[in-house]
């Protein structure tokens, strides 16, 4: 794939990349949109350095790609409901990101990606490990890519997020979205098959035992978090990441406490998978 406007740098072989020749905060030509979408379903994550974005910036570029989503859980700046904080500090008790996940996967229809920009970031530590679900699936055998062909998964929100309310004495009371998926899904772009379970929001496998649904669920989730198919970002001060959830899922270091790590994320809408 030839990019003439922006300046692609592959971080593995598999999955990543990191882009240059561009500023995020100035209007970007419909050309560069494209390659920038280009560049996300070939390599599924794309990492940018030195980007000063303001909030209204950050929004503007989400929405080069899609209508922004709302989170279920999350509060969000004042004036800015598409934005997400991310934050963590000698305070914390807890950090968003932690296991291993694909964003709102318990949404109907989940979003389409996700692009966080973070200003401040510990000395050193805090970084994100993204992991190929295209090549997760690649590599089952192919009677396990039969036999999970055509199962489907619930998702759920509740017990994910009652917990985490539970720890910071929220409300644990509130209704979280639940939804049916497949297990195996197919990217509406590039056609490919990635596994779409994971260990945060997946509960059960439809149709089957619980004895079953355990075992597979917990199969799949440790052969996706293998280090075959991953690479890991390590932030500096103002870099932005934009990954693909379709296909990707990602984990975030907490080895940093009591440093700092702080910025804002906002959500691509998605579609029903298929």
């Amino acid at each position: 794939m030839t990019f003439r406007d922006i300046e692609v740098r592959p971080v593995t072989p598999i999955i990543g990349a990191e882009i240059g020749g561009i500023d995020l905060s100035r209007p970007l030509t419909n050309r560069q949109t494209r390659e920038i979408h280009d560049a996300l379903m070939a390599h599924q994550v794309l990492f940018f350095r030195d980007q000063e974005v303001t909030l209204d910036q950050l929004k503007g570029f989400g929405r080069l790609f899609g209508d922004l989503h709302l989170h279920p859980h999350a509060k969000s700046p004042d004036a800015h409901p598409e934005i997400l904080r991310i934050h963590a500090d000698e305070n914390s008790v807890q950090i968003a990101g932690d296991r291993w996940h694909s964003d709102v996967s318990c949404d109907a229809e989940p979003p389409m990606g996700s692009v966080l920009h973070l200003h401040t970031v510990p000395p050193v530590g805090g970084d994100t490990l993204f992991a190929s679900m295209y090549a997760a699936y690649d590599a089952l055998s192919d009677r396990m890519k039969a036999c999970l062909e055509g199962m489907t998964a619930i998702h759920d929100g509740g017990p994910a997020y009652r917990e985490r309310d539970r720890r910071v004495g929220a409300d644990e009371s509130r209704v979280y979205p639940r939804a049916e998926h497949p297990v195996i899904r197919t990217h509406p772009v590039t056609g490919r098959k990635a596994i779409f379970v994971n260990p945060v929001f997946t509960v059960e496998i439809v149709g089957v035992p619980k004895v079953e649904s355990e075992g597979l669920l917990r199969l799949l989730h440790e052969h996706n978090a293998q280090p075959h198919w991953q690479c890991r970002f390590r932030w500096q001060k103002n870099s932005v990441a934009f990954w693909d959830n379709r296909c990707t899922q990602h984990i975030a270091m907490w080895d940093y406490y009591p440093q700092v790590r702080s910025g804002h994320r906002v959500t691509i809408g998605g579609d029903r998978p298929i």
